[in-house]
């Protein structure tokens, strides 16, 4: 009993100290822990301490107020001013062929000719008896008005040289279906049929083109119909042509396409010296409006933000954020209504790494006429 006891007393001492060696432990681990929570830097403020401490280099431009053109940017081709099939109005076989392929012909011109020779002689023969038609109401006038032949007498002879005079205009006029004239002044096209062929009233001899002046003609959209009217101007270049070309609207359909909702619209350029062609297709600008003393920014400095429009203007060496409103929009560029002014520094480069105060460094100034 007493081994025992002694034992169970052994025990208890070792389980006291055992417990007394966790607790001192606990304690201890439980300090140092503290001491490190507290003295270890908060890992959000380092973060953004570090962040601020941060240069960012960019390019920024001074502002400035400009004219901005509201230009509408289209395609549209050159159409000739007239343009039309030559045929014959009536049947028969070519016997001449005046005119020479590719040259320029005035309004009236004779281009070609069908055989007329029955025609011709039907025309000799009314003009033969014209005299004596024309004699006979002279004698019979003369005779009326000496009361010598009856008024029916004159009437009649009369009527005959009236009908005799009507029979030959009515041949000539046949003759000069036979006849292929320009219609109006313009550069004749190639040859299609040749001298000795026979042609008929749907047969195509060439073709006859006005290119001075030249139409061109485009569409716009259903928001700039209103824009487009009879005067209004518009530039247009053409492929392998350095040259801007000036043209002016002369006529607009009068309704929008039911398909595309676009209104087509025509404009006249002179063409004097015919260096343009037919069939080209024209790159189209066209200024709508003009806004002076507006502030223009590139398009590329301003980004959206929780649904605002934001751009950075540098400021002592920081970037200073500012809302802005847009207005005119062109491919590269855009319009501040609000929230810029002249003489702001705008920030143009790096502009999605930017926050609001972030340390920024200037490394070069863009020139407004180059962004």
């Amino acid at each position: 009993m007493t081994t025992s006891r002694k034992k169970s007393k052994k025990t208890t001492v070792f389980a006291l100290i055992g417990a007394a060696l966790l607790v001192t432990m606990l304690a201890s681990f439980s300090h140092i822990k503290k001491f490190f929570t507290s003295n270890a830097p908060n890992a959000k403020q380092t973060e953004t301490s570090s962040f601020r401490r941060q240069s960012l280099n960019v390019n920024v431009m001074k502002l400035e107020t400009s004219n901005l053109n509201d230009t509408y940017i289209t395609k549209g081709q050159l159409i000739p001013d007239e343009e039309v099939d030559l045929s014959f109005e009536t049947s028969g076989k070519i016997t001449h062929i005046y005119f020479k392929e590719g040259t320029y012909v005035e309004k009236g011109t004779l281009l070609a000719k069908v055989n007329d020779e029955e025609l011709q002689a039907q025309l000799q023969k009314l003009q033969a008896e014209l005299p004596l038609a024309k004699d006979r109401v002279f004698r019979q006038k003369t005779l009326l008005e000496k009361d010598a032949v009856s008024r029916e007498a004159y009437e009649s002879v009369s009527t005959v040289l009236a009908t005799l005079e009507a029979d030959i205009e009515l041949i000539h006029a046949r003759i000069r279906m036979t006849e292929l004239r320009a219609p109006f002044s313009g550069i004749i096209g190639l040859r299609l049929m040749s001298e000795g062929a026979y042609a008929s009233a749907n047969s195509v001899i060439s073709k006859l083109t006005k290119i001075s002046p030249l139409k061109i003609e485009f569409s716009v959209n259903e928001k700039q119909a209103n824009e487009i009217k009879p005067g209004t101007k518009l530039y247009f270049t053409v492929e392998n042509n350095k040259n801007v070309f000036e043209a002016s609207v002369y006529a607009v359909e009068t309704r929008l396409d039911t398909e595309t909702l676009s209104l087509k619209a025509r404009a006249l350029y002179p063409n004097t010296n015919g260096e343009l062609k037919p069939g080209h297709s024209a790159s189209i600008e066209i200024n709508l409006q003009t806004i002076e003393d507006a502030i223009v920014i590139p398009s590329i400095s301003a980004i959206a933000e929780m649904g605002k429009d934001v751009v950075y203007v540098y400021r002592n060496g920081k970037a200073e954020q500012r809302i802005i409103t847009k207005g005119l929009r062109t491919a590269s560029s855009v319009q501040v209504v609000d929230g810029l002014q002249a003489g702001d520094t705008l920030i143009v480069s790096g502009v999605m790494q930017l926050r609001r105060g972030m340390d920024v460094t200037i490394d070069n100034v863009v020139e407004p006429n180059a962004k």
